[in-house]
């Protein structure tokens, strides 16, 4: 049981640092230019530099959304972490890990949004350039996604032990 908690909670925080990361950097879609490699995230567009990413008034809000529920993610996903380090050692057994569970799957749905709504309305739209595709923070997304769901199933599960 041990060992289980252990590689649950080293999930987790792999969970957060990937979160954290896909939030941050800049490489949601990439092409190519004349200029060479362009890579547009949630907050710039960088091509040698990264100037302010270039939004039509009809795509703001959704950029808005995403940024939002990917931050909500970040938090509920800490958030859970913290709730797991306190119920391991105060709640007695049968108890434990419920609220860490829910907060985790509440996390898990901050990122089906988020990645959703990044797919349908901004996938293959790069300014100013060919032959886009998905970068490496769309991918950790979806990772987290998939972790933050097997995490919060696990949690729920591991209560009744």
């Amino acid at each position: 049981m041990l060992v289980l908690l252990a590689g649950i909670f080293v999930v987790h925080i792999a969970t957060v640092i990937m979160l954290f990361v896909s939030t941050i950097a800049n490489v949601w879609m990439v092409g190519s230019s004349n200029f060479g490699k362009i890579s547009t995230g949630l907050w710039l567009l960088c091509n040698k530099t990264c100037t302010q990413l270039p939004v039509s008034s009809r795509d703001e809000a959704s950029l808005k959304a995403v940024q939002a529920f990917m931050i909500l993610s970040i938090i509920f996903s800490v958030v859970a972490l913290v709730l797991f380090i306190i119920q391991l050692f105060t709640l007695e057994k049968g108890k434990r890990f419920y609220m860490t569970g829910a907060v985790m799957l509440v996390c898990w749905m901050c990122i089906l949004i988020a990645v959703s709504i990044y797919t349908a309305r901004f996938t293959g739209m790069v300014a100013y350039s060919t032959n886009p595709h998905h970068g490496y923070c769309f991918i950790l997304a979806w990772i987290c996604f998939c972790f933050s769901f097997i995490i919060g199933i696990l949690y729920l599960v591991l209560r009744k032990k």
